[in-house]
């Protein structure tokens, strides 16, 4: 059971948030089913979108009515509904696992290892944790403090002391039996599940996003990681694209009169094509006045802006201009001066190698980098969304 509400508050849509290519909501149902002992996948939500992906991922899913989608809902009302609609089909269970989107590294192995503890009957709950050895310390109202798991007298070595176990949220596996009675995931005989630090992970704020897009980058190899699906792309009417560090890699040869040349990638320019002949038009937005700029979107064939000290109102403008709405708008970016742009339009993207704050930003992160066939992959995308047969991704040569 995977509950997944649209109404979070911290990071809208948090669940369709993307890692590693793959969105939260995926990457929970894709590890579910790499778990063995697990039969069935459920995902409960009450968000349209969220069924859709969940749905693709693989996942059955069954809709959450209004008065268990607040925020004062808990998870464990969810569960509990969802069981009840699989009973009324014929469905019963054993054993129950609560699988916590918000959790983007889950072990399929770790999660296994769980199911068959409470299969076997030596636990009735089994929880993922992570070893901790800090110290933890509760602030009173008078501003005291008072040591929780320690003495703060006594400074024992990490060596010499017990640790304690941080809940992870990623998992619970529970039986079910138990879990109907006691309406709550803590019942009965509690275990633990140790899962290494590095998939501890849990996301409630941008900065935990970013990091968690960050770590993908480093522990998934791109061969293996899921392409990302622009599942709005249907309703984009405009790309926009910064040009230094999208449609190059931010670098620049600089002779000795002062002229600039960019490597740029064929692949990309046949994407940008192929959008075209689509229908779909794109917009270059640079902060450099550049003539290598100017010279690559005419060879494109698309409109360029460039100069801008600041970049949104220049789009804004451009638009209200061609009387189009910024949430028909796909952005593709890679530094803090696009920030702006990618928090008004509808599809904001970075590219693999963007700053960490527009990974945060973005809705979908490129697998390939910029200058490096970013812009080919996303023309995939949107010709995917749109319905149009792109030809199969590669890498394009340099040009």
């Amino acid at each position: 059971m995977i509950p997944a509400r649209g109404g979070s508050k911290g990071i809208p849509l948090k669940n369709l948030e993307e890692v590693g290519g793959r969105s939260l909501v995926r990457r929970a149902v894709e590890s579910c089913l790499a778990c063995e002992p697990i039969a069935s996948v459920v995902v409960s939500t009450d968000d349209d979108a969220i069924g859709r992906e969940a749905s693709a991922a693989g996942a059955r899913v069954i809709r959450r009515p209004a008065e268990l989608s607040g925020d004062d809902a808990s998870s464990e009302s969810a569960v509990l509904h969802a069981m009840g609609e699989l009973r009324e089909s014929g469905i019963d269970a054993d054993v129950i696992v609560f699988v916590q989107a918000t959790s983007p590294f889950i072990d399929p192995v770790a999660l296994a290892s769980a199911v068959e503890q409470v299969q076997r009957g030596d636990a009735d709950v089994v929880f993922a944790a992570t070893a901790s050895h800090e110290f933890l310390w509760r602030r009173h109202a008078d501003d005291s403090m008072t040591g929780l798991n320690h003495d703060p007298c006594v400074r024992a070595r990490r060596q010499d002391r017990e640790p304690d176990w941080r809940e992870t949220g990623a998992f619970y596996v529970m039986r079910a039996e138990g879990f109907e009675s006691a309406r709550h995931r803590f019942f009965g005989r509690v275990s633990v599940a140790a899962v290494d630090e590095q998939d501890a992970l849990e996301i409630d704020t941008p900065d935990q996003l970013a990091l968690a897009r960050a770590l993908a980058q480093d522990r998934e190899p791109v061969a293996t990681r899921a392409s990302p699906r622009l599942s709005d792309g249907a309703d984009v009417r405009l790309l926009v694209t910064d040009f230094d560090g999208v449609h190059t890699n931010d670098r620049a040869l600089l002779a000795d009169d002062g002229t600039e040349m960019v490597i740029v990638n064929r692949a990309d320019g046949h994407g940008v094509k192929l959008l075209r002949q689509a229908g779909l038009p794109m917009l270059i937005l640079s902060t450099e006045t550049n003539p290598v700029v100017s010279r690559r979107a005419d060879k494109l064939r698309v409109a360029c802006l460039q100069g801008l000290h600041d970049k949104w109102p220049a789009l804004r403008s451009w638009l209200d201009e061609h009387a189009i709405e910024p949430a028909a708008v796909a952005y593709v970016g890679n530094d803090v001066n696009d920030l702006e742009c990618l928090q008004h339009v509808g599809t904001p993207i970075a590219v693999a190698d963007a700053h960490p704050l527009v990974i945060a930003a973005a809705r979908h992160v490129t697998r390939s980098a910029g200058g490096d066939g970013a812009v080919r992959e996303v023309a995939d995308l949107l010709l995917a969304a749109l319905g149009e047969a792109a030809p199969v991704p590669h890498q394009g040569a340099p040009s």
